[in-house]
Parts: structure tokens; C-alpha cells; sequence
């Protein structure tokens, strides 16, 4: 399999140089940008995918319904429109920025560029990547906080856009 390259940028997202998937995910902390998409319904509930539990990373919990990282060469709007083809094969949506990030864990340094949509379906997730999707009532997300189903990830993004509202 080809070497994934991503871009590498500062924390106004000027791109400064490109590294692989490894040496992003290498403990070098090296900053590269990624997208996530929130899908709410016309009713305000909130879609979310869980992840499969071939996943190296937080398997088998629920997180945010399209998550990515940005391929170099490709736009931030393009690697939005990917992932979500890839993972829910939605496409045809129109996505408003919700905020932008920079997210640190132990392994890895992200640029978060967090969109929303609204989109009723019909969704085609894929069967690899994801064991399971489907909407969730924002009362019952809330009940659920903190008690590890979701990731560590999308609990700190929600809350975060929590206080945006």
C-alpha cells in the first residue's frame, strides 16, 4: 500500500511541509489538519457512528458521525466531502464551520476544522470502518457522557460546541 502524506500546518492552517500517517502519528506531535462533520436531523438529534472494533483507536465507542484525517494536496472542504462519501456515503450536503482547533493527545497533534449539517439520510455506512450509526436524542447523548461509551474525542468536541450555543 502506498505511504498516506499528510499536510503539515501552523496553527493558522498554513500548510509548512507534509509528513506520513506514522510520523504524524509518531508521539512528534507534528500539527496536520483534520475534519469533522456533526449530522443533526430536522429534529435537532445528533447522528454518531460507532467505531469498529477492528479500530487501533478507541474501538467499539461511539464518536462523531464523520471524522478524517486531510490528504496533502487536498482542500479542507474536499477531505470533508471524502470522508463523508467514504464513511456514510452521503454526499450533496452543505456544511457550515463550527469552530477550528488544535487537539493534542499522546501520540498526535491535530488542526480540527468541525462543520455541521443538517441531512435526514439515507446513509450507506461503511461496513469496515463503522459497527454501527444512527441518530441520538441530545437528552440521551447527555445521560451518557462520562460513562465511556462515547470517545474521549467527541466528548470534549460536544461540550466544547455546547458552550458555543
Amino acid at each position: 500500500m502506498d505511504e498516506e502524506w499528510f499536510p503539515l500546518v501552523d496553527e493558522a492552517g498554513n500548510i509548512v511541509g507534509r509528513a506520513t500517517r506514522r510520523e504524524c502519528h509518531d508521539g512528534s506531535k507534528r500539527l496536520h489538519p483534520v475534519v469533522h462533520l456533526h449530522i443533526y436531523n430536522k429534529d435537532g438529534d445528533l447522528f454518531l457512528q460507532k467505531r469498529s472494533l477492528t479500530k487501533d483507536i478507541q474501538p467499539g465507542k461511539w464518536d462523531t458521525a464523520v471524522g478524517g484525517h486531510v490528504d496533502y494536496g487536498e482542500s479542507i472542504e474536499e477531505a470533508l466531502r471524502r470522508e463523508a462519501r467514504e464513511e456514510l456515503g452521503i454526499e450533496g450536503f452543505e456544511a457550515e464551520l463550527m469552530a477550528r482547533y488544535v487537539f493534542e493527545s499522546a501520540i498526535e497533534k491535530e488542526l480540527v476544522h468541525t462543520y455541521r449539517t443538517v441531512y435526514e439520510g439515507p446513509f450507506t455506512p461503511d461496513k469496515e470502518e463503522l459497527d454501527d450509526a444512527r441518530f441520538w436524542r441530545i437528552d440521551e447523548i447527555e445521560s451518557q457522557l462520562g460513562k465511556g461509551i462515547f470517545t474521549p474525542n467527541f466528548e470534549r468536541e460536544y461540550n466544547r460546541l455546547k458552550q458555543q450555543e
